[in-house]
């Protein structure tokens, strides 16, 4: 089902956001103060305009209460994008999504209304730093601050029947889903066998992947 989304500010990290959401079929409307910011993204967005992200006025007549998510990507300009945080609140953004360049600006912005905050840089090195250390470990995704779905690559004691291998009681994880290759077996059961070359779909506390991960590594 196709979702509504505002991507505020074009810059690298805006525009990649709004191009895949609307290559993945989502409704994508694309703001920004500068014309130049826009002519990138004009064919592959459902909608752009100019329009200063700090004025209340121009995000209401946008219907920003109307967007199931309101992302503000102007990371790089703390003061842009407080403006442009609380103006999406003020104007009935009900789900705002604002990047923060550091740790400090995250702060800033999780206080004057921010539902969540990305670091892009910050994120992504500590994706890559897992993904080293744990190899098989392919991809995590957070589940709010407590609870994460990870992508693991079988291989060694990965392998064999899901009864013998006892995630749940080791780890506390539990797989939902077994990826081989490009079949997907949902809610597989005990007696199904893990190969290598298989991925498993797991989810779990933070500290149960983690502590999985550090068994993996």
């Amino acid at each position: 089902m196709a979702r509504q989304f505002l991507v505020v500010g074009m810059g690298r990290f805006g525009s990649a956001v709004a191009q895949t959401l609307y290559d993945l079929g989502h409704e994508v409307v694309a703001i920004d103060a500068e014309e130049a910011a826009l002519q990138e993204v004009m064919n592959r967005v459902t909608h752009a305009a100019i329009v200063d992200a700090s004025d209340e006025a121009a995000l209401k007549k946008l219907g920003v209460e109307h967007f199931d998510s309101v992302i503000v990507a102007i990371g790089e300009n703390l003061e842009a994008s407080i403006l442009a945080t609380v103006a999406a609140k003020s104007a009935g953004a009900k789900h705002v999504i604002s990047k923060a360049d550091k740790q400090l600006t995250a702060r800033v912005l999780a206080s004057v209304g921010a539902d969540e905050i990305v670091r892009p840089e910050h994120d992504m090195g500590r994706r890559l730093a897992r993904q080293l250390a744990t190899p098989n470990i392919i991809d995590t995704l957070n589940l709010g601050s407590d609870h994460s779905v990870a992508e693991l690559e079988a291989e060694g004691e990965l392998c064999g029947k899901l009864r013998e291998l006892k995630l749940p009681n080791r780890f506390g994880v539990q797989v939902i889903a077994v990826n081989r290759s490009g079949k997907l077996e949902v809610g597989p059961n005990a007696d199904f066998e893990i190969k290598p070359g298989d991925r498993l779909v797991v989810i779990g506390s933070n500290a149960q992947l983690a502590k999985l991960r550090e068994h993996l590594s």
